[in-house]
């Protein structure tokens, strides 16, 4: 004998379901505050001073339609939505002024990742006169996003003209200022989790050279000098962090640099993976 299901009853079976994934997903969110420090990849703001200089006059990513990672990271069913950010479009792990179109340089500068880090420590800081430092943090993880550092010719706060490609030992030196900003994370009782640099062929240097007006960007053979430099000693160097390969399959937008909202997403989508997993105490 066939059953049949009248239209109504399965339209009600199906709300159903929606309303129970709903709420076991409700009791499956990590109820953790995450902060945000890096460049325009977390945040596509150009920062504006309290005098309302700025950098390339405060323009964000493509005139604000742009997908950030906080954003994305607040849109995360998965996690509690809880993101404190401090990143800065066009940011490096040193503080800076802009020189961009140049040839002087300023009066709007960035913030370096040690200075972001801190300014989001406060925002989660809490007194706890148990702890040495009198404070605890209520924080679990920190995402640390790809700086400007030798990326091109306005990433060192002098003017372009006098701005040179970085060699090794330079490139190490931005390595080393994203492991102490790392380490910094680390003893306040955070974990940090570091991006991987999307690669080479999924990025158009050339494109965001010319649109930026910028005298020069990185080539193909120091751009992946710096990728597996990064990889590498974040990898091997900083014990507790993560390095997590959050842009795999980057897709640009037509600036030829900063992801689409579905690479963003994506991105997103496997940091909370990430702490999902590791939250819970299983591997992926």
């Amino acid at each position: 004998m066939k059953l049949k299901l009248n239209k109504g009853f399965l339209f009600l079976a199906f709300i159903s379901s929606i309303i129970l994934s709903e709420s076991l997903l409700a009791e499956m969110k990590e109820d953790t505050v995450i902060l945000t420090i890096g460049a325009s990849f977390t945040d596509g703001r150009i920062p504006i001073n309290d005098d309302f200089n700025s950098p390339l006059g405060g323009i964000a990513i493509s005139a604000g339609k742009y997908l950030s990672l906080h954003q994305a990271l607040i849109r995360q069913k998965s996690l509690s939505g809880y993101v404190i950010n401090e990143a800065q479009a066009g940011a490096t792990t040193f503080n800076r002024l802009g020189c961009n179109p140049g040839p002087d340089c300023g009066p709007g500068f960035w913030f370096g990742y040690e200075n972001q880090l801190n300014r989001a420590l406060m925002r989660v800081a809490v007194p706890d006169p148990s702890q040495p430092s009198g404070v605890k943090y209520n924080a679990s993880y920190v995402v640390i996003t790809i700086a400007n550092d030798c990326l091109h010719s306005d990433a060192f706060g002098i003017p372009q003209d006098q701005a040179q490609p970085c060699d090794t030992s330079q490139l190490n030196a931005y390595i080393d200022r994203l492991i102490a900003v790392g380490q910094t994370a680390l003893n306040k009782g955070i974990t940090p989790i570091y991006d991987i640099m999307p690669a080479w062929e999924d990025i158009d240097l050339s494109t965001t050279a010319a649109l930026f007006g910028l005298h020069w960007i990185m080539n193909e053979q120091q751009y992946n000098e710096l990728r597996d430099l990064h990889y590498n000693r974040l990898s091997s160097e900083l014990p507790g962090a993560e390095v997590l390969n959050i842009w795999e399959g980057f897709h640009p937008l037509p600036d030829g640099l900063h992801p689409t909202d579905k690479t963003t997403q994506k991105a997103a989508r496997r940091i909370a993976n990430y702490i999902r997993f590791h939250n819970s105490g299983v591997s992926e």
